[in-house]
């Protein structure tokens, strides 16, 4: 499972926290690993300098094996929660979508 992280310009420390967030990723989705060949995360700070409730923005898209890619967006007030809430969004809708492929495939 490739994972690639992409921050807008209003994100400071960069690296650290792409460190941070792909750690939080690889270790959430692990189950997941055999079927999903790359996850994508956007960190994005809406409002730039200017605090504001909220304003920080995750979007995961995960890419399944065969399957339409999974995206999820989750806003919170600081980067960390933000990302926290798109990775169990994001393991919510997996567990949806791949649980239906197994029923239906028994």
């Amino acid at each position: 499972m490739q994972i690639q992280i992409n921050t807008d310009n209003n994100i400071e420390g960069q690296e650290e926290l792409a460190t941070q967030v792909e750690a939080v990723v690889q270790d959430s989705l692990r189950r997941f690993s055999d079927q999903i060949t790359r996850v994508e995360v956007h960190l994005s700070d809406e409002n730039s300098h200017k605090n504001g409730q909220d304003d920080k923005r995750c979007v995961m898209e995960a890419r399944l094996e065969g399957r339409q890619p999974t995206a999820v967006t989750h806003q919170a007030a600081t980067l960390h929660e933000a990302v926290d809430g798109a990775v169990d969004k994001l393991t919510a809708s997996l567990e949806s979508t791949l649980g239906r492929l197994r029923d239906r495939h028994g």
